[in-house]
């Protein structure tokens, strides 16, 4: 299958010389996690919600509202593109080896599409995902943060595990998650709640208990891969943690079932 067939013809961009507060706009309205950034209608980079949560987390930018803060130096400039006959399997690696979640698709010079792991996420459907299960393919090796916790240290730890969603967990219980997109409008919201002269001091005063999602939605390691996908389409989240007796044990994302189609495809 080439990839025009899976991307989104619907294209939400936004123009460099835009401010962080349009961008912000933009992705709660098309309820979209990243936006192709343009200049004159020609692709210069993109941006996505953990772009902005960590530069709205740096020392560097802690006291700039958004406002203030253009796309430009935010957005990703190097940008990967795909050509629209691309096969999918070709372009599942290429995400895949680049950490990216998402790639604009090209028509010659002209951006035509986007295509995202979401976007393969509604390929894991049907009988050949039906007979297999979220054991096989979750991510073991866990990155967890306690609600105690600092909202510095979680985006820390996010960054430096390069993952986008932490499971909260106490006493070996999960209780909630946090994501890149919590990060960004607690960041947000402190910006605008705090004044200025108290933000160094206070944002350490802001923990991961303040602005997690509590009771989240969880699966078993024994559900289907269809099962999952499914979840995933419907609640446009991400990743999901894998709960066993309790205890978190896993966590399956939209990455661990990219790599499952680009095997299956390859």
């Amino acid at each position: 299958m080439q990839i025009k067939n899976l991307m989104s013809e619907d294209l939400i961009t936004i123009d460099k010389d835009q401010n962080l507060s349009d961008a912000l706009k933009l992705l709660r309205k098309h309820n979209v996690s990243r936006l192709p950034v343009t200049n004159n209608k020609e692709l210069v980079g993109i941006i996505s919600e953990r772009d902005i949560a960590n530069k709205l987390g740096s020392s560097k930018y802690e006291s700039m509202p958004a406002s203030r803060l253009h796309i430009s130096s935010v957005m990703v400039k190097d940008v990967f593109t795909v050509p629209q006959t691309m096969q999918l399997a070709d372009v599942a690696k290429l995400m895949l080896d680049e950490g990216i979640g998402s790639v604009p698709v090209m028509c010659e010079d002209k951006m035509v599409g986007i295509v995202s792991k979401a976007d393969f996420v509604t390929l894991a459907v049907g009988i050949a995902f039906d007979k297999i299960t979220v054991k096989e393919i979750m991510s073991k090796d866990l990155t967890v943060v306690s609600p105690s916790e600092r909202l510095v240290h979680a985006r820390r730890l996010m960054i430096e595990s390069h993952v986008g969603r932490l499971p909260v967990v106490e006493d070996d219980e999960l209780v909630g998650m946090i994501t890149s997109k919590d990060l960004m409008r607690a960041f947000i919201d402190f910006r605008k709640n705090v004044p200025e002269k108290h933000q160094k001091s206070q944002i350490k005063e802001v923990f991961v208990e303040d602005i997690m999602s509590s009771n989240p939605q969880y699966v078993s390691k024994d559900m289907s891969i269809t099962e999952v996908s499914n979840i995933m389409i419907e609640t446009g989240y991400n990743g999901l943690p894998v709960v066993e007796d309790g205890e978190v044990v896993g966590i399956i994302t939209q990455t661990d079932i990219l790599r499952l189609i680009e095997k299956l495809e390859s």
